[in-house]
């Protein structure tokens, strides 16, 4: 508690968090600005009597419960999470974005233009495929819902209201996001999808409450979720924080009449260096198709559309690879074990037994694989905790799309990077942080988007 209290006696700090909380609230308050034409009732329907558990579910989840709503809100943050993975793709192959990722400050603002264009494309297309599946609903469309029509007028121009709509507040969370990165606390668009995951809370608590008073659930089902989701918490906090340590030794030098050097410290290496970053890149991949298969009334469609839910051993297979997939992709993007081989050499420094230069290079990007095979394991286990729940105890999904997989990945994450931020302000300025004045500080986890 003293740790929490010296917050409020730091006025910069004070404004950053009041900040943050203000447009967070903001962007909470969107949500229940629906677009134009349309009969959110119906669609709340559709998604508690079934759409919950489809891709659409954890679209709805994403959003923060933008989707049922159908709120100006409702692609959320996913374009510009979409936009931000193919632009970092890009960069790989393409020699142009290659080199304004080389030339700093200046051409990172370039590249964040370039993804804002994309963002803006993205959302045009995904907000015209959501408009023909809103039509398509309860007439025997594409959306497969049987109850009274979700949209009163379909037509060409309520496609272009609601790409009009929909678009512009997806532009304006990526400005909220971006806001509260630079004026704030915490990476905004990381808070976004944190605010919008915790506001279902209350209601997933809620609901497995009722379904156990109801007899639904036994009495040690309801301990062993509850033990899950426990021990879940505890591992996504043990493994974001956990690192391999590296020694490193420092030669002497003399600089002027001192010498300097020959110490001995150590190089850390998370053992999860992309955070939540893979489970969030794979989710906003496969919504998309997901969406469009959604919308096109064809039997093969239809057949894919059933394999992309979140239910289906096919999607989970997918999911997992793309986890992987990005978790070593992510991970070579942000770390370089050639630029610091080279700035330990620089600094006089080395890894005993290794050889200075391309040998150290070499001994830290194995080392570094090896750890990541452990994070892309651990990151998958705990994307596929809720499909086990569901599938073993009868867990509704409102629970365990939140309480596990990758919701939780991102509460726990984003809680980590945002107290090690606020800590980082209070030690600046010589108070002590949360864990007091002989605790061990809490490290958290490195985000880009």
């Amino acid at each position: 508690m003293a740790g929490i209290s010296n917050i409020g006696k730091i006025p910069e700090l004070r404004k950053r968090i009041f900040f943050t909380l203000s447009l967070l609230a903001v962007y909470r308050m969107g949500i229940f600005i629906s677009v134009p034409g349309v009969n959110r009732v119906e669609m709340e329907n559709y998604i508690s009597t079934g759409g919950g558990g489809s891709i659409l579910g954890m679209f709805n989840m994403f959003g923060g419960g933008a989707l049922e709503k159908l709120s100006v809100f409702a692609l959320g943050i996913m374009p510009y999470i979409s936009a931000s993975i193919i632009i970092q793709l890009m960069t790989v192959v393409v020699p142009k974005l290659e080199q304004l990722k080389k030339e700093g400050e200046a051409g990172n603002r370039k590249i964040n233009q370039y993804t804002r264009y994309g963002t803006i494309a993205l959302s045009l297309v995904q907000s015209y495929f959501m408009a023909a599946m809103l039509e398509g609903m309860g007439r025997g469309g594409g959306g497969g819902f049987s109850g009274a029509e979700v949209v009163a007028d379909p037509g060409m121009s309520f496609r272009l209201m609601t790409m009009l709509t929909l678009t512009t507040g997806t532009a304006f969370i990526m400005w909220l996001g971006e806001q509260i990165t630079e004026r704030g606390i915490g990476n905004g668009i990381s808070l976004i999808i944190f605010a919008g995951i915790v506001a279902g809370l209350p209601d997933a608590v809620a609901q497995l409450w009722t379904l156990s008073a109801m007899g639904e659930f036994d009495l040690l089902s309801l301990i062993f979720v509850l033990l899950s989701v426990a021990f879940t918490v505890s591992a996504v906090c043990f493994f974001e924080q956990a690192h391999r340590r590296i020694p490193v030794q420092y030669t002497k030098r003399m600089a002027g009449r001192k010498m300097y050097g020959g110490t001995q410290s150590h190089l850390p290496l998370k053992i999860n260096v992309s955070g939540v970053i893979p489970p969030i890149f794979a989710s906003s991949i496969l919504m998309f198709p997901a969406q469009m298969a959604g919308m096109i009334d064809t039997p093969w469609m239809a057949q894919f559309s059933a394999a992309m839910q979140p239910s289906d051993w096919r999607y989970n297979v997918v999911y997992v690879a793309m986890i992987v997939f990005f978790t070593f992709f992510y991970t070579a993007v942000t770390f370089n074990p050639v630029d610091v081989a080279e700035n330990l050499k620089k600094g006089g420094g080395f890894v005993p037994g290794i050889r200075p230069g391309k040998k150290t290079a070499e001994y830290i990007d194995r080392v570094l694989s090896r750890i990541t095979v452990g994070g892309a394991a651990y990151l998958s286990a705990v994307c596929l905790m809720p499909i086990l729940l569901q599938k073993g105890f009868g867990v509704p999904f409102s629970f365990t799309s939140i309480f596990g997989g990758t919701a939780l990945l991102i509460i726990v994450g984003v809680a980590l990077d945002t107290v090690q931020q606020i800590q980082s302000h209070l030690i600046t300025r010589n108070y002590e942080g949360f864990s007091g004045p002989k605790g061990p500080r809490i490290r958290g986890r490195s985000t880009n988007k």
